[in-house]
């Protein structure tokens, strides 16, 4: 260490999801070893700097998704990988932690290693080495020295997979559960009245487009086939509002679109059923306690090169964490109107497939519990441990 009476922290986040767990993360080190006593620098976002850091750049210029996208911004983000490895270097820091977003923050810890290999790295949000490209698990081993862990399998994975030391710190859903879980009333489908479904076809543009026709004719089709009366509620980000209110003008059941998370989580508190894309929501409906179905569509090319590398039993995150596939997901050419509206029929009543689901979803908070502490609590806690060249228990 540098300094033992001051420790300095560099972290670098490429999103903001890594953004808010930077933040978090910064504010659970400060209660335990002192805000007096730290130094942070890095990379982050507005979370991060107003616990203190201040970012080598602005979030936005790394912070692109796509294949069309980072090819444009390419000289920009290999620029800024540059800019934020001969930083740390520059200022030595005690750790760094590098928070998820792989494509850039990997290539820094992997720069950093080779030119101050003596920088302890963790790695806060494992990548997906247990879905595809499992081999990537035991190269991280060269350049990253802890992972913190979201999801309770992650540990084993990686001692599967020859990756780093992992601890499971757990997700930040866990955290916020109460926020989208109903209480008692809420939810009607044991009442009089209209049922009511969640419709979620994904947080980027190129999987909204993809699956909103679709969706529209699965509600044609239930609406026929339903003995009920259902209304739907579609949570939609800030910057696909517009094009969700343009790809469902034409559907047969008009649905209420809503916007920000204070509405998206009363819409889950109030939800019977959901159609969902693949992605982190299916967990947040998982915790909700409402059945699902998920549904997911990639190009024709990308299936053709994801498919041969795609070693999980599942895409769906609750599916995953439950260790069995409980959640119907349909996938590419099994992602049709019939399948999903056939599929979702026997979740609008008192059936046993309802049933088996719930009672899958019943088993999440024990699979997903870490004890008494906050996730960024934990999270803090293992850090210290590294930064004092010593990783603690996680049960101590």
């Amino acid at each position: 260490m540098t300094d033992p009476e001051r420790l300095n922290i560099w972290i670098v986040s490429g999103e903001e999801s890594g953004d808010q767990l930077g933040a978090k993360l910064m504010r659970a080190l400060k209660t335990r070893l002192g805000a007096e006593r730290l130094h942070f620098g890095g990379v982050g976002g507005h979370a991060m700097e107003a616990e203190g850091l201040k970012s080598l750049f602005p979030l936005e210029d790394i912070a692109v998704m796509g294949i069309v996208a980072v090819i444009g911004r390419l000289p920009t983000v290999l620029n800024r990988i540059k800019l934020t490895t001969d930083a740390v270097v520059a200022a030595d820091p005690d750790l760094l932690v590098i928070i998820d977003s792989p494509d850039f923050t990997h290539r820094v810890a992997k720069a950093v290693r080779k030119r101050a290999p003596h920088i302890p790295v963790v790695d806060y949000v494992s990548p997906s080495v247990w879905a595809w490209r499992p081999g990537r698990a035991a190269k991280m081993r060269a350049y990253v020295d802890h992972i913190l862990a979201l999801l309770p399998f992650e540990p084993e994975a990686h001692k599967r997979l020859g990756g780093p030391p992992t601890t499971y710190v757990g997700h930040p859903l866990i955290e916020r559960v109460m926020e989208f879980r109903p209480a008692p009333g809420e939810r009607n489908l044991h009442k009089d009245g209209p049922i009511n479904l969640l419709v979620l076809p994904g947080s980027r543009r190129s999987e909204v487009s993809r699956l909103l026709d679709t969706f529209g004719e699965t509600l044609t089709l239930l609406q026929q086939r339903s003995l009920r009366r259902f209304e739907v509620t579609i949570p939609a980000v800030p910057h696909l509002v517009q094009a969700i209110r343009e790809g469902t003008a034409s559907w047969s059941v008009k649905p209420r679109i809503v916007e920000g998370e204070a509405a998206k989580w009363q819409a889950f508190r109030s939800a019977d059923a959901a159609l969902a894309a693949s992605g982190t929501v299916t967990l947040e409906l998982g915790l909700s306690g409402i059945p699902m179905v998920v549904a997911y569509k990639v190009s024709k090319i990308e299936a053709m090169i994801l498919r041969p590398l795609i070693k999980a039993q599942s895409i769906v995150l609750t599916n995953l964490v439950l260790g069995e596939n409980a959640i119907p997901e349909l996938i590419q050419e099994d992602c049709t109107p019939e399948s999903l509206a056939a599929a979702l029929l026997p979740l609008l009543s008192d059936t046993k497939e309802r049933r088996a689901q719930e009672a899958a979803l019943r088993r999440l908070d024990e699979l997903m519990r870490i004890g008494d502490e906050r996730p960024s609590e934990r999270a803090a806690r293992v850090v210290t441990g590294v930064v004092r060249g010593k990783l603690e228990s996680p049960d101590s």
